[in-house]
């Protein structure tokens, strides 16, 4: 604490000689009696559990774990799984706000990217609120792809936004990007499309929670709906890390002299080149000239795995 000019740092019972060496390290300071008020440390979830798991599996506990909204969601090893329960418990005793823990019982699967929840504790539900950057938005978890440890990237995104831009977000889900640069930017307008019909349900109520005005929200496949636009974009973002590049040419169909293109990829940390090569083949064969302008690492997905997004101008 500190103390007029001084600063005062506790200390347990030292030796005469340990003292003479801080003395002579530190000109000035001094050994004296005080009195510290006693602060509250915040308890983790692990805390609650050192009496009820054995030290060996206490060490397998996960350290991170996702909140979105009023839920937490957690992937559970196989050493720990015969005290999930207990996990979950924990874990609401030590997050006031969290109403609902649900396990990760798999990876994103299937088309959509989706993921299978078990309901560990608290409420038994899968909906919830999620605010970010200026927005909020409500979703299924489990029936919607949503990353919260994204909400950095978004921000990154709608930052580049300039005024008057006329913007292509393909892949939309539950309107996140769209609406986070809605709420942040001067954008003219905004193109989205989602081929989930569960995501694009929620992005339309998220548009009203929102009270956006400059989005216009399309469901069905990229390859059938971007044809019927008729439309050049500004800005194009591809949040679809798997597969992405398979999109390229539909991206730079309707992409312009100028045009900045965000594309998303998995990749190892050695081979993040690969990514540029994808990005440069398909304009090759699209006719069309680009430089690339950043890489940025967005997320580790896996150990030396990370989701990258290479900005691209058309030239």
């Amino acid at each position: 604490k500190k103390q007029e000019d001084k600063i005062i740092i506790p200390v347990k019972k030292i030796s005469k000689k340990i003292k003479s060496k801080i003395k002579s390290k530190f000109p000035g300071s001094e050994f004296i009696k005080a009195d510290f008020k006693k602060r509250d440390i915040k308890k983790t979830y692990k805390d609650i559990l050192i009496n009820k798991i054995d030290k060996k599996n206490l060490n397998c506990l996960p350290s991170s774990y996702d909140i979105i909204g009023d839920i937490i969601i957690i992937k559970i090893p196989e050493t720990v799984k015969s005290y999930k329960k207990e996990i979950g418990n924990a874990l609401l005793k030590t997050h006031k706000n969290i109403n609902t823990v649900l396990e990760k019982s798999d990876i994103h699967k299937g088309e959509f990217r989706t993921q299978d929840l078990d309901h560990l504790a608290g409420e038994k539900k899968k909906e919830t609120l999620y605010k970010e950057n200026n927005a909020v938005f409500k979703l299924d978890v489990e029936k919607v792809y949503f990353s919260v440890r994204l909400a950095s990237e978004r921000k990154r995104i709608y930052k580049q936004v300039k005024p008057g831009e006329n913007i292509l977000v393909m892949f939309s889900g539950i309107a996140v990007y769209p609406i986070v640069i809605s709420k942040n930017s001067n954008a003219e307008s905004i193109t989205a499309i989602e081929k989930n019909p569960a995501a694009q349900e929620y992005a339309e109520k998220n548009l009203k929670l929102n009270r956006t005005k400059n989005i216009k929200l399309y469901l069905g496949d990229v390859r059938d709906v971007i044809p019927e636009l008729d439309k050049k974009f500004d800005r194009i973002l591809m949040p679809l890390p798997k597969t992405g590049e398979n999109f390229l040419d539909l991206a730079l169909s309707v992409s312009k002299k100028g045009t900045i293109i965000h594309f998303y990829d998995f990749e190892h940390e050695t081979e993040f080149d690969k990514g540029k090569q994808k990005v440069k083949e398909a304009c090759k064969e699209s006719g069309i000239n680009c430089k690339i302008i950043d890489l940025v690492a967005c997320g580790q997905y896996a150990p030396g795995k990370y989701r990258i997004c290479i900005d691209f101008k058309i030239i």
